[in-house]
């Protein structure tokens, strides 16, 4: 049985957790793993949706997206993280999104629903200006995290699409589209909100 390293008896809470932690840290596990991991469970979540298992798909799609969320805390814990990886963690969440929507896409033009594969056409342009915005701003050296849709936000609208496409829960109510039609417009605007943001900023300058 584990002891306290004060000797006072049973591990506490917070010590199990130092103690996982730094076997974490010891060992050979690297971020950049996570993120490939990330990857290879979008890519398994694109694969159930294409079969239309929507609940199964979109499980996998939220255990990636936290696979995508863990490689950055443990890069910054572990102290293992590289400008390469950074790199790679950003360019990787860019592709996973977008792997999920087109495939979203797919289902809507083969149900001839032309707006909502217009919908997705939009969600995808937009959700990459989000984060192409906040590089170019941070390039010309304005922080810039001004908006509402981050990925975290993102990555919430679209799990919840998903998970309650085609009446899985609610009966005929189907959650993707409405799900789309937000990540959308919500992504659009917070866009707009960082062209405005960044004009301001280097108005003042």
């Amino acid at each position: 049985m584990a002891t306290s390293p004060s000797g006072s008896g049973r591990l506490t809470v917070a010590e199990r957790r130092t103690l996982a932690r730094n076997r974490l840290i010891e060992s050979r596990l690297t971020p950049n793993a996570i993120s490939l991991t990330g990857l290879a469970l979008h890519v398994v979540a694109a694969v159930l949706l294409l079969d239309e298992r929507w609940i199964l798909g979109g499980f996998a799609f939220i255990v990636g997206s936290v696979c995508d969320t863990l490689d950055g805390r443990y890069s910054r814990m572990s102290g293992k993280g590289t400008s390469f990886g950074a790199f790679l963690d950003s360019t990787l969440d860019r592709m996973e999104e977008s792997i999920i929507l087109c495939v979203v896409a797919a289902y809507y033009a083969d149900q001839g629903d032309q707006a909502a594969v217009l919908g997705c056409a939009i969600a995808i342009a937009s959700s990459l200006l989000v984060s192409y915005t906040r590089a170019r701003a941070e390039a010309l050296g304005v922080e810039c995290k001004v908006g509402f849709a981050n990925r975290a936000v993102r990555v919430v609208i679209l799990s919840a699409g998903l998970l309650l496409a085609e009446g899985w829960f609610f009966g005929d109510f189907d959650a993707l589209k409405p799900a789309v039609y937000v990540l959308a417009g919500m992504s659009s605007i917070t866009v707009l909100q960082r062209i405005l943001h960044v004009r301001r900023q280097l108005l003042q300058v």
